[in-house]
């Protein structure tokens, strides 16, 4: 094959184009298939009959709810072909069993146990296909005294440990964000354990039993909460600065059209306040206690906080005389850090990610448009990760498995149908 040919053939595959798997799960682990979808491998999503109850989870395309428009779906489903199976059914465990021969790997979110009862757990299936990497994705892992308790993303959150820093100090704690934060991550790493089986796979021929527990996943997600125990046995509190210390200080700072994030920090290397002091001094907001305050202090946790309070007064009256724009610009001139905070209606404009071509208009015939989603989450030279089709609607690919791949005739399929097989 010349250069030119093998460039090509580059272009049109994925770096896991080769290998297959059957996603069986729910919202805690759809986006592990994601990614081996973005990755290129041919990714069959396996619902029941009638859809996917996560295809009920909003917001709606139009705020019409129906299971074709849930953006959540669409959004954890690209890349992926879809297919429709009872696997409680006899006839459903068959069948399954079939796409297992040809599968690499097997995703699914159930609670412990429940795969082994219907005798399709991986010891069963390696059977079937020794070299399976079988993936399982639960609330609190396969073991351990939390082995059967169910959850939900606020509740992984919590007992993850992820929670009881944040928020005002004098409120309860708040979870990250209103969608499922904690099953991203946990989709995640049932990704790079899938990517870590294939590797020992291609070394020994063996598959085995990946297994991903969400409250695990939680714990280690951040450099924050756990590290702050594990290095000075200090326990991270709402609106402490970090390493705890004499003053709460401010974080997140309103300005002209939003906020900014920054924080004092004296003349420390990692949060060096005094080029933001002198760019206040330039502009008349720097008072009498800022201009003469010990910035060389060796300890600037030690600041009282009746100390932070007359500090942060004129930074506040500052920051709420300059637009997001203008305080990125002028901390970029004179190397401050800090960083404008960016909203959701802030992103799609965002010159850097435009300039990487991040965003990826798919098209919908089924909604009669295109609907712009996030890009892959990286990027590689040789075989470029991509966002290949959109979401599948209910059994849209039933045809193309069953009758096309599997050999069954339609009128097996017309039976299976009315069995509610399928």
């Amino acid at each position: 094959m010349n250069s030119q040919s093998e460039q090509q053939t580059r272009t049109r595959t994925g770096m896991l184009s080769p290998y297959r798997a059957l996603d069986l799960a729910d919202e805690k682990g759809l986006m592990c298939g994601k990614i081996l979808g973005d990755m290129g491998a041919d990714v069959v999503k396996v619902e029941r009959p009638g859809g996917d109850a996560a295809r009920n989870i909003g917001p709606f395309f139009h705020d019409e709810p129906r299971p074709e428009n849930s953006l959540f779906w669409l959004g954890l489903n690209t890349s992926k072909r879809g297919i429709t199976l009872d696997i409680e059914k006899a006839d459903g465990l068959e069948i399954l069993r079939r796409l297992v021969k040809t599968a690499d790997f097997v995703i699914e979110s159930f609670q412990p146990g429940y795969m082994d009862r219907l005798g399709i757990g991986y010891s069963d299936l390696q059977k079937t296909n020794p070299g399976v990497i079988f993936v399982s994705i639960t609330p609190f892992g396969q073991s351990g005294p939390y082995r059967d308790y169910k959850t939900s993303d606020i509740v992984a959150w919590a007992v993850g440990g992820e929670m009881a820093p944040w928020g005002e100090p004098d409120r309860p704690p708040f979870q990250i964000s209103h969608h499922s934060q904690a099953y991203f991550h946990a989709g995640a790493d049932a990704a790079m354990g899938t990517l870590a089986a294939l590797l020992y796979r291609g070394n020994t021929g063996e598959g085995q039993h990946v297994e991903v527990s969400i409250q695990e996943s939680v714990a280690q997600c951040s450099d924050n909460v756990i590290p702050a125990w594990d290095l000075w046995q200090e326990l991270r509190k709402r609106g402490e600065d970090a390493r705890g210390g004499n003053h709460r200080a401010t974080r997140i700072w309103p300005c002209k059209d939003g906020y900014v994030s920054w924080a004092h920090g004296g003349n420390s290397r990692l949060t060096p306040s005094m080029p933001l002091v002198k760019w206040m001094k330039e502009e008349g907001f720097a008072d009498d206690f800022m201009r003469t305050f010990d910035w060389d202090r060796p300890n600037f946790n030690d600041t009282t906080q009746e100390e932070m309070d007359r500090i942060e007064a004129p930074t506040a009256r500052f920051f709420m005389a300059h637009t997001k724009a203008e305080l990125l610009e002028g901390a970029i001139k004179r190397d401050v850090m800090l960083y404008p905070v960016s909203t959701t209606a802030d992103l799609p404009g965002n010159h850097q990610l435009k300039g990487r071509n991040f965003w990826t208009e798919v098209e919908h015939p089924e909604l009669k448009t295109s609907i712009v989603y996030a890009g892959v989450f990286g990027r590689a030279s040789e075989a470029p990760l991509r966002i290949s089709r959109r979401a599948p609607r209910v059994g849209e690919h039933n045809t193309d498995i069953y009758e096309r791949e599997l050999g069954m005739t339609r009128k097996e399929l017309l039976m299976l149908k009315q069995a509610g097989v399928i």
